[in-house]
């Protein structure tokens, strides 16, 4: 196999806790899907913590990690989003939003402290966290005529294939997910068969 066709992730939402000079730190590990979902986190944390004064995060998307973003929320340039992101780093994980919320204690931590508090602090809440191995998988569509829906149907068994969803009407939709590393066998044989029309819509 040329690729990697699995990822680490989490399948739970995480907590991990730090405390330096004063000053305590919450980190919150969400699994995330796709970048629309990061607001509605910060809202809600926002929400729980009235009286904290930065919600830095980062997060990672995808499963090759090409997606990622930081947020220092105020804290000085690179002492809190790039910490988060180097702890989903050493633990090679993706589609996963971590936030940590603090709390001033009064005491200034300097940058090489709040480097190591924000690091700590994610590297808490991936400790607490329980991590998946997930399949790379790509989801398709096939449009069919309903007098071939047997062969169809007994093609998906043998494959294994995961229906995400379908219609049976006078044309039959099926939207089903297929492993990376089983794709190009499972598009032959659907090939092979007549009266099957078939269509790239994504990967997960």
């Amino acid at each position: 196999m040329l690729f990697d066709d699995t990822y680490k992730t989490i399948d739970q939402p995480a907590e991990g806790t730090f405390k330096d000079k004063g000053s305590k730190f919450i980190a919150y590990a969400y699994p995330l899907l796709s970048e629309n979902e990061v607001k509605a986190y910060l809202v809600k944390l926002r929400a729980e913590h009235t009286k904290a004064v930065h919600f830095c995060y980062a997060y990672r998307l995808t499963p090759d990690k090409s997606v990622y973003r930081v947020n220092d929320d105020g804290e000085p340039s690179g002492t809190a989003g790039r910490p988060i992101l180097n702890a989903l780093l050493s633990a090679g994980l993706t589609n996963i939003l971590i936030v940590v919320v603090r709390y001033f204690g009064g005491t200034l931590l300097g940058v090489p402290g709040l480097i190591n508090a924000y690091k700590t602090t994610a590297a808490e809440a991936i400790i607490a966290a329980a991590i998946v191995e997930k399949t790379v998988n790509d989801v398709y569509e096939i449009k069919f005529d309903y007098l071939v829906m047997n062969d169809v149907m007994r093609l998906i068994k043998e494959e294994q294939l995961h229906i995400l969803d379908q219609q049976f009407d006078n044309e039959c939709r099926i939207k089903f997910e297929v492993r990376k590393s089983q794709l190009n066998r499972v598009l032959e044989r659907i090939e092979k068969q007549s009266a099957v029309e078939i269509k790239y819509l994504s990967t997960i």
